[in-house]
């Protein structure tokens, strides 16, 4: 159903890889409810993925950009201008990468440069998108960027590794920079920290299908949806939370205030008769 909560706006959105991406849902929604936008994502993205297939459904094009790099996004924003026919209203960043994750790099025996590239591109290229966008002066006043978070930034997951580093710096830039932003021109940050998500980037971190199971059985409402996702990003796009700003907003179902849950005690209480082989024979990272 739509409301035309976005009708007349115009938007950025990164990340669309396939139609299990959380952008790929949030640029059908907001087209839906009466935005124009553009897709961008990296050149192998691009031709990895099915960015263009979804920039032809919703009648826009996909421009190549990598968002670490400041002469891409400068691009990026000056042919979305043109394309759309003024300034942004919204930008969704949804971006995230550890190559010590995928190389299984234990937390304690990082890589820092790979550190260095987890940081650049799921933290650091978020604040590059924002100081483009104002030095281009590319936003309207009272628009509105949303990035995608996870409540790793807060509490300690196995698995997770050094994308917690990274989305805690993520949700620092937008309080630092929403203060600066909102008051130039009233344009509000916030970061949307999501239920662990069946996506190509979520499946990668290690025991995720457990933690999936482990966040559901935790949470009063269930996991949140991708689809749960786009519906809330919409609603920080649209005029209805002109005054939400430098905020970390969980849509998780309720999992990050939750202790322990009945359905979790009882899967527990299920295991405790059998010998967890988790000991130092079986793993040389005990405490991961």
């Amino acid at each position: 159903m739509s409301y035309n909560l976005l009708k007349g706006k115009r938007g950025i959105v990164f990340g669309a890889l396939n139609p299990d991406s959380i952008a790929w849902k949030v640029a059908e929604r907001a087209h839906e409810e009466g935005a124009t936008l553009t897709l961008t994502n990296t050149a192998v993205a691009m031709r990895m993925g099915e960015t263009q297939k979804l920039a032809e459904k919703l009648n826009t094009i996909a421009i190549g950009a990598d968002a670490t790099n400041v002469d891409d996004l400068n691009n990026l924003f000056i042919k979305s201008m043109e394309h759309l026919g003024g300034k942004i209203d919204f930008v969704l960043h949804s971006i995230g990468m550890s190559p010590n994750v995928r190389k299984e790099r234990h937390y304690s025996d990082l890589d820092y440069n790979y550190l260095n590239k987890t940081l650049d591109i799921s933290a650091v290229s978020f604040h590059k998108v924002l100081q483009t966008a104002r030095k281009l002066d590319a936003m309207n006043e009272w628009g509105s960027v949303v990035a995608l978070s996870y409540v790793a930034a807060q509490r300690t997951f196995y698995g997770y590794n050094d994308m917690a580093d990274a989305k805690a710096l993520l949700e620092s830039i937008a309080r630092s920079f929403g203060y600066i932003y909102g008051r130039e021109r009233r344009v509000r940050i916030n970061t949307i920290s999501q239920s662990p998500t069946i996506t190509t980037a979520g499946s990668g971190v290690k025991g995720f299908d457990r933690l999936l199971d482990f966040a559901n059985r935790m949470s009063p409402l269930g996991n949140a949806t991708g689809d749960d996702c786009a519906d809330y990003c919409i609603t920080l796009f649209s005029d209805l939370t002109r005054r939400v700003t430098m905020q970390n907003l969980f849509n998780d179902g309720g999992f990050s205030s939750m202790g322990m849950s009945l359905l979790a005690l009882q899967q527990y209480e299920k295991g405790l008769h059998e010998d967890c082989d988790c000991g130092p024979a079986a793993d040389d990272h005990l405490f991961d």
